[in-house]
């Protein structure tokens, strides 16, 4: 269960971010319209019509975000609910490793050249 809800939170979150990457700033709207159009005359009207597209992409944004907030509670309250050792007495016993004898070799055999 630990795996799905950390694999969809990192979906939401590149979603999220690549989604808020392609939005269109409300600061750039305010700039074309002051700056551009000769003194801003005929782009004022821009600078809070036209929703048409901000609004799916506001709503999408949100729906998101709210998935990231509850994928990451999700996720610190399993990270709560761990197992933890409060004292070394509790670990668990290491394995013991065996030895394994080395083959003896022969005294009487020749050094070689």
């Amino acid at each position: 269960m630990h795996t799905i809800i950390l694999a969809v939170h990192m979906v939401v979150s590149v979603l999220l971010v690549g989604l808020i990457l392609i939005q269109h700033g409300k600061g750039a709207d305010a700039g074309a319209a002051s700056l551009g159009g000769g003194g801003g005359g005929g782009a004022s009207s821009s600078l809070f019509g036209s929703q048409g597209s901000a609004s799916f992409l506001s709503r999408t944004s949100a729906i998101l975000a709210i998935l990231f907030f509850v994928s990451s509670l999700t996720l610190a309250y399993f990270a709560g609910k761990t197992d933890r050792i409060e004292s070394v007495t509790e670990l668990p016993a290491a394995p013991t490793e065996q030895v394994v004898p080395k083959p003896a070799t022969p005294a009487d055999l020749p050094e070689l050249p």
